[in-house]
Order: structure tokens, then C-alpha cells, then sequence
């Protein structure tokens, strides 16, 4: 006989229900995701939190137990792993705001000493101001711009992707490819 579930699984919404059997079906969203989803559909579906595991290849009801108190507390953003160990972030997202806010920004010729921001003349700018990010190095930087799906250009230059200026008639115009997201992934 089994122990008696401390925090069973409460009742699935619609929503939460074919978001979840999509997510199962899968063949490209990162694994840990499908497998959570896989464990939440069997637990809703009335199989014991030993068996969920097992139907998963997994061993511990443990696991499945505290997925689903997640997943009663948290909804959906249960499926997505947090940060498991490891040094913590060093860098706040108002840090890493700060850092793309300084990219989009047009250098000052005088001021910053470049016309184009590289990665070491926006590390000195950054690091310059007496509130700045007095430790920050271009490896953090390049992540930062990286994730925000930044790259870096022919030109010797970092660009949002998906975003272009081009010359008109009228003048310069920022133009955004709608298909930005697809590409990124």
C-alpha cells in the first residue's frame, strides 16, 4: 500500500491541459521539459508518483512530488528547470538592462572615444561612470548582447537582430523582420 500524497495534484485546466500534451509531443523543446510534462499529464490522468517516474525512465517519487507541489503553486512555469547550483548570477536584470541600454545608445565621439561600440569600448563605458559596473568584462558583455539576440555585424559593429536601418527617399527607416523570433531559436 501506498503512502497517503501529501499534496496531490489539483485539477488541469483546459488550457494547462493541451499546453502540457503539446509540450509531451515534442521533438524540439529541451528535454527536462518534455519529461516534467510527460509526469504532470500521468499524475493527472491518476497513476501513483512512483509510477509517473518509472513511465519516464525515472526513479525517485520524490521528484514527481515536488513537481506537482510546483506545478499547484506555479501553473505551467513549473515545466521550465530553475537554476540548479552553480556561482549565482552575478549580474541583476536591471544590470543587464543597463548594459543594453549602453549598446543602443550612439556613441559620443569625444566623450567615448569611438564612433562604433566594440566590446572593449563598451566595457570603458560601462566601467567609467562612478555608478557604473566598476567589474565587468567583455565576455559578460558579449553573453548580455547575445541573449537580447544581438550579434555582431561586418561592419565591426553589434546590431539587433532583426532590425535594419534602411535608406528611403524619405530619409533612414528602421525595419523589423517579423520572423525575428523564429530565426533566433
Amino acid at each position: 500500500m501506498t503512502r497517503r500524497q501529501k499534496e496531490p495534484l489539483r485539477p488541469l485546466t483546459v488550457d494547462e491541459q493541451q499546453w502540457l500534451e503539446r509540450i509531451s509531443r515534442s521533438q524540439s523543446d529541451p528535454a527536462s521539459h518534455v519529461t516534467r510534462a510527460k509526469i504532470v499529464l500521468a499524475v493527472a490522468r491518476g497513476v501513483s508518483f512512483t509510477a509517473a517516474a518509472h513511465s519516464v525512465g525515472r526513479r525517485s517519487n520524490d521528484a514527481v512530488a515536488h513537481l506537482v507541489a510546483r506545478f499547484n503553486h506555479e501553473a505551467i512555469e513549473a515545466i521550465i528547470p530553475r537554476h540548479a547550483g552553480g556561482q549565482p548570477p552575478t549580474y541583476t536584470p536591471a544590470d543587464r538592462q543597463r548594459i543594453l541600454d549602453q549598446a543602443r545608445r550612439q556613441p559620443d565621439r569625444e566623450a567615448d572615444g569611438t564612433a562604433s561600440w566594440s566590446l572593449t569600448t563598451l566595457r570603458q563605458a560601462l566601467r567609467n561612470p562612478p555608478d557604473g559596473l566598476p567589474h565587468v568584462s567583455t565576455a559578460t558583455i558579449r553573453s548580455v548582447l547575445r541573449e537580447a539576440g544581438w550579434s555582431w555585424q561586418r561592419s565591426r559593429s553589434w546590431c539587433e537582430t532583426g532590425k535594419v536601418l534602411r535608406r528611403r527617399k524619405s530619409g533612414p527607416v528602421e525595419v523589423t523582420d517579423p520572423d525575428t523570433e523564429a530565426k533566433k531559436g
